[in-house]
């Protein structure tokens, strides 16, 4: 199999946790890939229609792309370890679709600020996004910690990627303030040798 791949993509990064937590990662080629929303990369969109990353080449069927398809095969790959059954289950959908909710926003913050030019640049979207990222860190810090230190699964990777974001791109704005329980967590959680391998360059 072929992931496509950039090392500065968190929905990339919940991938490359996950394949390392499930022992996958040597079955995977990861192929470098540079791609922005207004300058995709020759050839992205015959793996993924979208142009978008991570997209995985399969050996058998149809590329798949959105890092929660991704992950959800992976998973069920290497015999369903990281999306529980029952009510847990649930919850670590939520949280998982709760990460991504904050990854779409913390990036949209990004590209505001990197590719949209100077005089197009919107400060109201800007502080709009951040707001859903409060929201989503509070309720985090208030409604989800027992299932965050619970057993490992895909709802905490997710979370633990978005805060890794959060703080690689956007660590002035401070998601920490007032969520003390959360950044306690994510603490501990992003010393994982899992969380360690799939950081992104510093700079």
């Amino acid at each position: 199999m072929k992931l496509y791949h950039s090392s500065m993509s968190p929905y990339v990064r919940k991938v490359m946790v996950l394949l390392q937590e499930t022992g996958q990662l040597d079955d995977v080629e990861v192929v470098p890939v540079t791609t922005t929303p207004v300058n995709p990369m020759d050839g992205l969109s015959a793996k993924n229609p979208l142009s978008k990353i991570p997209a995985l080449e399969r050996n058998e069927g149809p590329t798949l792309y959105d890092s929660r398809v991704i992950c959800a095969f992976l998973d069920a790959r290497a015999g369903n370890k990281l999306y529980p059954s029952g009510a847990r289950k649930w919850e670590a959908l939520t949280l998982e679709a709760t990460a991504d909710g904050i990854l779409d926003a913390a990036v949209s913050i990004t590209y505001e600020g990197r590719v949209r030019p100077e005089e197009k640049q919107w400060d109201g979207w800007t502080d709009a996004q951040w707001s859903k990222i409060v929201g989503a860190c509070a309720a985090l810090n208030t409604r989800w910690m027992s299932h965050l230190n619970g057993p490992l699964d895909m709802g905490q990777i997710s979370v633990a990627c978005a805060l890794a974001y959060l703080d690689f791109r956007h660590d002035a704005r401070g998601w920490r303030k007032g969520n003390d329980a959360l950044a306690a967590w994510y603490e501990v959680f992003k010393d994982r040798d899992s969380m360690k391998a799939s950081a992104p360059p510093a700079g």
